[in-house]
């Protein structure tokens, strides 16, 4: 019997080693004066592969999975960095006159943030598949994607790459039957993987509401879960219900509001949205309901317990 494959407990590093390090090219620049804290523990200068490169040569990937990269994440990192300097160089390839980022966005932004002029890098020579799965692999190593963000990249490996989901799945040291379930996120409607990406709803929810062939009723559903905090467990129940009445145990008793009442949780909605400054959600039911408020981080969460009034 063949030993069983290594997956992601192999570090980042090993699967990148895969990749021949590039001779350091002639358009990287001696470190900046202000970026001299920016040197890892234990300087990568004049080793093969390692350079300070200008951080106005560096573009990001176009494989990048993950789409937003909260504010205070990046002013924490930033201020790590400028206390403590870089831990662990950028992974880059040379592209088109200029290096493309394959792990460290992050890193790399945060540079810019502390405008600083150089970073260390290590350069690889990796082809456009292999730069998109390892930039996916540092992002899954690291935790740094939701759900949604993690099945966008598994969906760009094989349209992009013409992979299979077997490919895509060994590519990034993931089961096959991970990479399918994650994939299978991408068929509820755009509504509630928005809802699955900010944790409103969970994984194990989404799982359940693929289930529910008809999108009204899923739509329905996931509204119910919202509004009543239904558990996994009691979701499944609610949906094995439905199936065996024709779908009708799904929808809630018709307890409608009056137009006039809707009107106005709407205007309710309106009204805090302006005060606030961030998005307010208002579910209501003649017997109980829920606010809920966005924000953006450690920052606009501070921002808005002023505006209530809220003390620590």
């Amino acid at each position: 019997m063949s030993a069983p494959k290594s997956r992601l407990g192999r570090g980042l590093g090993s699967l990148i080693a895969k990749a021949a390090p590039a001779p350091a090219p002639a358009a990287v620049a001696p470190a900046a004066t202000s970026a001299a804290k920016a040197q890892p523990p234990s300087s990568a200068a004049g080793l093969p592969g390692y350079a300070e490169i200008q951080v106005n040569l560096i573009e990001p990937s176009p494989y990048q999975a993950r789409r937003e990269i909260p504010a205070e994440q990046l002013h924490e990192l930033a201020d790590s960095i400028r206390a403590e300097g870089l831990l662990q160089p950028i992974v880059v390839r040379e592209a088109g006159g200029k290096f493309q980022l394959i792990a460290g966005e992050r890193r790399w932004r945060a540079f810019q943030h502390l405008q600083l002029r150089s970073i260390p890098a290590r350069i690889v020579q990796a082809s456009d598949a292999s730069a998109a799965a390892l930039g996916l692999i540092e992002n899954l190593q690291r935790e740094g994607l939701n759900p949604i963000e993690e099945a966008h990249g598994y969906a760009s490996l094989i349209r992009d790459f013409d992979l299979t989901q077997e490919l895509a799945s060994d590519r990034v040291g993931k089961s096959r039957a991970a990479v399918a379930n994650s994939l299978r996120l991408l068929s509820l409607e755009t509504s509630l993987q928005a809802y699955v990406a900010k944790q409103i709803l969970s994984v194990g929810h989404a799982k359940v509401l693929l289930g529910v062939a008809d999108p009204a009723q899923r739509a329905m559903l996931a509204r119910r879960i919202i509004e009543e905090g239904l558990s996994v467990r009691e979701t499944e129940k609610l949906t094995q219900s439905a199936r065996s009445t024709g779908g009708a145990s799904v929808r809630k008793p018709h307890r409608s509001l009056p137009a006039k009442d809707a009107a106005t949780v709407t205007g309710i909605e309106q009204k805090l949205t302006s005060h606030l400054g961030a998005r307010v959600a208002v579910l209501h039911t003649p017997k109980k309901g829920r606010i809920v408020i966005e924000y953006r981080g450690n920052d606009d969460l501070q921002r808005l317990l002023e505006k209530l009034g809220v003390t620590l």
